[in-house]
């Protein structure tokens, strides 16, 4: 064993440091995976902590996405289609996730949740009694998604091809 291998004493081996990485990788797993398998007010506290670390950053705007239940999810995509067309190139749904749109008035202190059967309205509560924020989710699949209502899109217009033929410029 070289001067460089030989451990301090004390300080963690060769073994000791990769143990400690494996054992923090299937921490933060572990952590993802009890907030998608989660109550309703954990689901809820999860997906606000998500959508204020999305700002530009795709694979945060992906752990969001992945606590939404399947009508916004189904939103969000036929919104990415329409994007995609526009811009030329194809968007993912998660892509849409504006977080200029999502602010929080207040700071939650602590969630709280009323079940009913597959339904559940989650109470987040911040420092001042007038804090109260609720917040619909749904079991889907046996997980709890976040209820996001989105406005609905309006239907694509087509132009009409003689009309356009009408207000051509002259040849």
């Amino acid at each position: 064993m070289s001067a460089s291998e030989r451990a301090l004493p004390g300080a963690p081996s060769r073994f000791g440091r990769r143990a400690a990485v494996v054992l923090f990788v299937l921490g933060a797993a572990a952590c993802q995976a009890d907030a998608v398998d989660a109550g309703p007010d954990e689901v809820v506290e999860e997906f606000v902590a998500r959508m204020q670390r999305v700002h530009g950053d795709p694979k945060a705007a992906r752990d969001a996405y992945e606590l939404l239940w399947s009508d916004a999810k189904r939103s969000l995509a036929e919104r990415a289609k329409r994007a995609s067309a526009v811009a030329g190139r194809e968007l993912a749904p998660q892509a849409m996730l504006a977080p200029s749109r999502f602010w929080l008035s207040f700071l939650p202190k602590r969630y709280t949740a009323h079940i009913d059967g597959e339904w559940a309205v989650v109470t987040a509560i911040g420092e001042e009694p007038t804090q109260r924020e609720e917040v619909k989710c749904v079991r889907e699949d046996g997980h709890w998604r976040v209820v996001l209502v989105l406005p609905p899109l309006p239907p694509i217009q087509r132009r009409d091809e003689s009309a356009d033929a009408d207000h051509a410029p002259p040849k």
